[in-house]
């Protein structure tokens, strides 16, 4: 079995390392785990020893956690020492979740795409997104076995039948779950528990049948050298890419099955002849440290080189650092910890030992997040004076602001300083319309008799107005409700479009039909970061005549410019005056005399429009800092911080264009 776990954690390894692709080899480690759990609690059952269930997960938990911590407290020196700030909450978040195997769960809310090529924007704990499934299926397996066994002896019944009931239940369940979320969801269904316990299924399952498989010797050496071609072979052959964990998931762990079926085969040409080798014997003992190690050590050594992949020498460097801290994990953590027979003689010890674990992350991580609020919370006490952003249009402004007056939002949160689409559409904001799930949409601001309804409909781009109108619309007495779906920019049906994007489309078009809002507000325009540097978006003037043939007014704001760099991480690097953080206006954007938006105002009779750019770009500049406020919280998107700045002028502009 560590010949097994050797070729997967190596699988795991080398396709992150150089081929940005899923492996399989995650899957392969779930099956395994689940395998072997089965194996230990059908034999306890079997033999009358009683299920302790809590010195079970005690002493579970003193074997995982220590290694965890060790990896946890290295990923956070090395993170203050080469992470950009604007990237700290989110790493200090998800140590939380890792230490309480939870990190899937942060990462499926946040709809992470786990096969991005460039690995440096990526998180270093992402990879614990798996110990976190398994260290949940650990509490729940045992639970699944104990109540296994209080049917069959309540019912009179075969234990292993039960068993088979049980968990062939499950995995039919997660199996078809799967199949449907990642059809549905697949960025979400990745890091889904629920998901996954099929795989964990298969490997019950093959505890439970694996005595009544008989095979000759021959067919266990073609079953044993087919399983290991297929598993190693999965990730070039499938397309994965938007596929997993659904029934394509199926092929690793059937390969892997077929692995475990041929067994010990007594024969020269065997496939366990290759396994038990020495060599991968021994990367086996190291496997679990060597999944720790591997991502945290490629993630920071690609921040640290300011690359995207790590290339064939860079590759070998970083697998090589990754062994050497697995064999020191393994060999001053991991071992020492399982022989720890003292923690191991009375429960109350080994609690000792996990509440100590836990306090060596706790500790630093509480101090670490309650500096960066004291910071905050100094920058926001003078942020009136030292921060106007916008403001600095305004007819006779003068500045008032310190000279080293720091920059809001403060760089350790501004990654998150985005406009927020939280409240669901209830009550009075719920309509007949079709199905709300997958709509994004969100009440902004409710009023008891609101004068006006206004729908902000889209995708992130008019998220980030949200933060500009949402002072509007409670001063105004106005109701607030968005449609926010990431990268679906709102027009009629266009073939070249994603047929989800289209879907939810023709469902906003339904709800707002359905609600008759006083207008609608989306973004006319689509930029990008090379020439011709603004799009119009095919399909709008298509969708929006047919919206405002329905009596539904509408306005259309011009989009912000892209870049080809984050603009808040240059300005940690290289500071707000850098030319390379304040970009000529002519580079990023078509000079013509008329704007698209403007283009897209006269091929759309009855569109109203606005075009905020003159306070975004300014001077024949687009920089990344206007009136000691971050512009940008990446290449493309408003800082809410900023946008809420824009609102005197986006109310100028709005009642202009809707003659309110």
């Amino acid at each position: 079995m560590q010949g097994l776990r050797a070729l997967a954690v190596l699988m795991v390894v080398t396709y992150h390392v150089w081929f940005g692709r899923v492996s399989g080899g995650v899957d392969v480690f779930l099956l395994i785990s689940a395998f072997l759990l089965a194996l230990s609690f059908l034999r306890k059952v079997e033999s009358g020893k009683p299920l302790d269930l809590a010195r079970h997960w005690l002493h579970q938990f003193k074997r995982l956690l220590p290694a965890v911590v060790v990896v946890i407290l290295a990923t956070l020196g090395a993170t203050y020492l080469l992470v950009p700030q604007s990237r700290w909450q989110d790493i200090i978040e998800q140590a939380w979740a890792s230490l309480f195997y939870a990190q899937n769960w942060i990462l499926a809310s946040n709809a992470v795409d786990y096969y991005a090529d460039d690995h440096s924007l990526a998180s270093p704990l992402q990879h614990f997104w798996s110990l976190s499934v398994q260290g949940q299926v650990f509490i729940l397996w045992p639970l699944l076995f104990l109540a296994s066994a209080l049917l069959a002896r309540r019912f009179q019944l075969k234990f292993r039948g039960v068993v088979l009931l049980v968990f062939g239940a499950l995995f039919m369940g997660s199996l078809s779950f799967s199949v449907w979320e990642t059809s549905t969801n697949q960025a979400y269904a990745y890091f889904d528990t629920r998901a996954r316990l099929w795989e964990f299924a298969v490997g019950t399952l093959l505890a439970l049948a694996l005595p009544f498989i008989r095979l000759p010797r021959f067919l266990k050496v073609v079953a044993g050298w087919v399983g290991l071609a297929a598993m190693l072979s999965g990730g070039f052959l499938l397309d994965v890419q938007g596929q997993f964990p659904g029934y394509v998931a199926l092929w690793p762990l059937l390969a892997a099955a077929l692995v475990i079926i041929a067994g010990q085969t007594a024969s020269p040409f065997g496939v366990d002849r290759f396994l038990s080798s020495k060599p991968l014997v021994r990367v086996g003992d190291l496997s679990y440290a060597l999944y720790l190690w591997h991502w945290p050590v490629l993630v920071l050594a690609l921040i640290w080189q300011d690359r995207a992949s790590p290339g064939l020498v860079g590759g070998l460097i970083v697998i090589a650092v990754s062994l050497v801290l697995a064999y020191l994990t393994m060999r001053f953590v991991e071992r020492p910890m399982r022989a720890l027979a003292w923690a191991d003689r009375r429960r109350r010890r080994a609690v000792i030992v996990l509440a100590v674990c836990v306090a060596l992350v706790a500790a630093p991580l509480t101090g670490w997040q309650r500096g960066l609020q004291i910071e905050a919370e100094q920058i926001a006490s003078q942020v009136d004076r030292n921060n106007p952003g916008a403001s600095i249009f305004e007819v006779g402004y003068v500045d008032q602001a310190d000279t080293d007056a720091p920059l809001i939002p403060a760089v350790s949160s501004a990654s998150r300083d985005y406009a927020n689409i939280l409240t669901p559409c209830i009550d009075r904001f719920s309509t007949d319309a079709p199905s709300l799930q997958g709509l994004g949409c969100s009440v902004i601001v409710d009023q008891e008799d609101p004068v006006r309804t206004i729908v902000a409909v889209g995708n992130s781009h008019v998220q980030q107005w949200l933060a500009a109108m949402k002072p509007l619309a409670e001063q105004n007495n106005w109701a607030l409700v968005a449609l926010i779906k990431g990268g679906c920019q709102y027009v009629g049906y266009v073939e070249q479009v994603s047929e989800d994007c289209n879907e939810r489309n023709a469902q906003a078009t339904d709800y707002i039909l359905d609600i008759d809002p006083d207008l609608v507000f989306t973004t006319g325009t689509y930029s990008i970061p090379e020439p011709p540097y603004e799009l119009l978006a095919g399909g709008f003037t298509q969708g929006a005549m047919a919206l405002m043939a329905q009596g539904v007014p509408m306005v259309a704001i011009r989009d912000n410019p892209r870049f080809d760099r984050n603009m808040m991480e240059c300005v940690e690097e290289h500071g707000e005056s850098a030319e390379e953080c304040n970009v000529p206006e002519d580079e990023i954007r078509d000079m013509s005399e008329v704007s698209p938006i403007e283009q897209l105002a006269a091929a759309t009779p009855g569109l109203a429009t606005m075009d905020l750019n003159e306070y975004i770009c300014s001077g024949g500049t687009c920089p990344s800092v206007i009136g000691n406020v971050r512009v940008y919280l990446d290449d493309n998107h408003l800082t809410a911080t900023y946008a809420q700045t824009l609102s005197p002028y986006f109310y100028e502009q709005l009642i202009a264009a809707t003659e309110w």
